[in-house]
């Protein structure tokens, strides 16, 4: 006889129950150089300070791992979202926050992960880091536009690629007009109405 415990007893209402705490996903989807990546870690910060337990999972850090190899058209790009959603899923069903700071440049894509988090009853937030792309071709940190705009880079977000940007975010901020202080203020916020409900 096996004393083993079948997964499906283990389901987001009864691990809230056991835990005490709500897990959820944030995804930060905006146009390279938007900003993402700085609010994703100063919110992991804030979370891990009040005790909360959070991770980020950075695009650039996923190309590195579980998304290495993958083409940067749009079968890969699709491929890159939904294994960082999948990831980010494992990671909020444990009752943590999962912080997904990611282009995912596609509406389809992006909502496709929302939809897997809907079916697990996990909540999910997509937040659109918003800022007018000649700013983002000013802060160019990587110079990744620079590149591309002189074609090295083929097939780069709001050169040579589309950027579709969310219909109805859960947040909407803009990186060109709000500190970083202000944003995580406002993320923590929803992120507390969220894990509350």
């Amino acid at each position: 006889m096996s004393n083993t415990v079948p997964h499906a007893a283990l389901s987001p209402a009864r691990r809230v129950e056991l835990l005490g705490t709500r897990g959820c996903t944030v995804w930060l989807t905006g146009l390279p150089a938007s900003g993402k990546t700085t609010i994703a870690l100063a919110l992991e910060v804030s979370l891990l300070h009040e005790c909360v337990a959070a991770i980020t999972l950075d695009g650039d850090t996923l190309r590195h791992g579980l998304s290495a190899g993958l083409a940067f058209d749009a079968a890969g790009r699709a491929e890159a979202v939904r294994r960082a959603g999948e990831a980010a899923l494992l990671i909020a069903e444990s009752g943590s926050i999962a912080i997904v700071s990611l282009v995912s440049p596609y509406r389809a894509d992006r909502d496709l992960v929302r939809a897997r988090h809907r079916l697990s009853q996990v909540p999910f937030l997509e937040v659109f880091i918003d800022v007018p792309l000649e700013i983002a071709k000013e802060r160019d940190p990587k110079g990744h536009y620079k590149k591309a705009l002189a074609g090295e880079i083929p097939s780069f977000t709001g050169v040579s690629d589309p950027y579709e940007a969310p219909i109805q975010p859960e947040l909407h901020l803009t990186t060109n007009t709000m500190s970083v202080a202000d944003s995580v203020t406002l993320l923590h916020r929803a992120v507390g109405r969220a894990t509350a409900s």
